[in-house]
């Protein structure tokens, strides 16, 4: 912060603010985009600009960027936040870009903080003054942009994709604070290891939690001789508990339940649990576990292991009878036992077959041999007529009847796996496919 006028106090923005990079050169991270050989990189030192959406998850740098290049440019440098502004205030905007770029040759970058909040036609305010040159937009969103932003803002500006940063960089961001920010470099501070490593760690790649972090932690520190120790005891009342990462209705729930819904389709009970965890540690509802339970047991075990249903539904339950403390735990041995189980998606893919085809296909009539024949009249339609009943015949079935519309003779659904009970329900239908086979009575072939 200058200095201005009669203000000589000290600089009372947080450390974050005060530690807020100016430069590439100061810049920590996404070296995937801004290593020296990138082309976002050598645009940015050459001071050329264009619209661009930056998509990250918070504190890995999104503003900071975008005043970046703003400085690089020799932009205008205009912000707002989607949380606050309307579309009055984009309209003012514009007529600032305007004004720098007919008054002052200048150009403005427009930085819009949270963007996939404006709405649809809020975004489209944009549109023109984009196309036009009026200004140079910047958006940035924790949000995927695919879901969160018109096609119309996706296809003038480009997506840039900044990452978490690492613990390495997280630990040259501490380093940086310490020895360039002016209230911290003149006390005699002293971080150890493992301190660093747990700021880090806490901290979830998230530079600016990490400086609020070291700035909590530093303040809480009793001097002693003049030397400001930071050690575990500090560190204890800093992170008493550690806050999982987790949006509910954002990308990082979506992320998780993806992550543990895939862990229980691959067969890794270690990796469903510790993704069910870390959904409860992030606040989430276990009864939304408990749902996509069901709905893996169908789709991606079914007749594998018919059970997965039953234990799903029970451990669901449950939950609903004893409360979290039990229920939790019953979610988990639910996860544990449908990650173990042998998996097949055969029912799955034949019902969605079939569901396709009873939408797409004509609407065949039904065989009059399968149709109901309640009345004399209907009988003497011939509904029902030739109707082979199945458990007058031998094992209980019909050898070369057909429950299909002619139309559809041949067709298959349901093609069961090699694992599990399907491997024995697989070795039934192949039976009963070779007593059709064989069977001297064949529904449609004397039709």
């Amino acid at each position: 912060m200058s200095n201005l006028g009669f203000n000589f106090g000290p600089d009372v923005r947080p450390l974050a603010a005060r530690m807020r990079p100016t430069t590439l050169d100061e810049y920590i991270g996404q070296q995937h985009l801004l290593s020296g050989d990138k082309p976002l990189h050598q645009a940015i030192v050459a001071g050329r600009c264009h619209s661009l959406i930056l998509w990250g998850p918070p504190g890995v740098g999104k503003t900071t960027l975008a005043q970046i290049i703003a400085n690089h440019a020799d932009a205008s440098l205009i912000q707002m936040s989607a949380v606050t502004a309307g579309v009055k205030d984009i309209r003012d905007s514009v007529t600032q870009a305007r004004e720098n770029l007919e008054s002052r040759g200048q150009r403005t970058l427009m930085f819009v903080d949270e963007v996939h909040r404006f709405n649809k036609s809020q975004q489209d305010a944009f549109l023109p003054h984009i196309e036009d040159g009026t200004f140079i937009f910047v958006g940035a969103t924790t949000e995927n942009p695919s879901f969160a932003l018109n096609n119309a803002i996706l296809s003038r500006a480009r997506v840039y994709v900044l990452k978490s940063l690492a613990d390495t960089d997280l630990y040259s961001v501490i380093e940086r604070a310490l020895k360039q920010d002016e209230q911290l470099s003149q006390k005699h501070i002293t971080i150890a290891e493992n301190a660093k490593k747990a700021l880090c760690q806490a901290s979830g790649g998230d530079a600016r939690k990490v400086l609020n972090l070291l700035e909590q932690a530093v303040d809480l520190t009793i001097e002693q001789n003049g030397q400001y120790n930071v050690d575990e005891h500090v560190l204890s009342q800093v992170l008493p508990t550690h806050l999982a990462k987790y949006d509910k209705g954002g990308d990082e729930f979506y992320d998780l339940i993806s992550a543990f819904h895939k862990s229980v389709r691959g067969s890794s009970p270690d990796g469903a649990l510790y993704w069910y965890c870390r959904i409860l540690a992030g606040g989430g509802d276990p009864l939304y576990v408990a749902r996509r339970l069901l709905a893996i047991a169908t789709e991606d075990i079914g007749n594998a292991d018919p059970r997965a249903m039953e234990v799903a539904l029970n451990a669901w339950d449950i939950f609903q009878r004893v409360g979290p403390s039990e229920g939790e735990r019953a979610i988990a041995q639910a996860t544990l036992y449908l990650a173990s189980a042998p998996k097949s998606n055969a029912v799955y893919m034949a019902f969605n077959q079939a569901k396709a085809d009873a939408q797409n296909e004509p609407s065949y009539p039904v065989p009059e041999h399968l149709r109901n024949a309640p009345t004399n009249l209907m009988k003497d339609l011939g509904y029902g007529a030739e109707y082979r009943y199945a458990h007058n015949e031998e094992g209980a079935f019909a050898a070369g009847e057909k429950y299909l519309p002619p139309e559809m003779d041949g067709k298959e659904y349901y093609l069961p796996s090699e694992r599990g009970l399907e491997q024995k329900i697989k070795q039934k239908l192949d039976y009963l496919k070779e007593r059709d086979a064989q069977s001297p009575l064949k529904r449609y072939e004397n039709d």
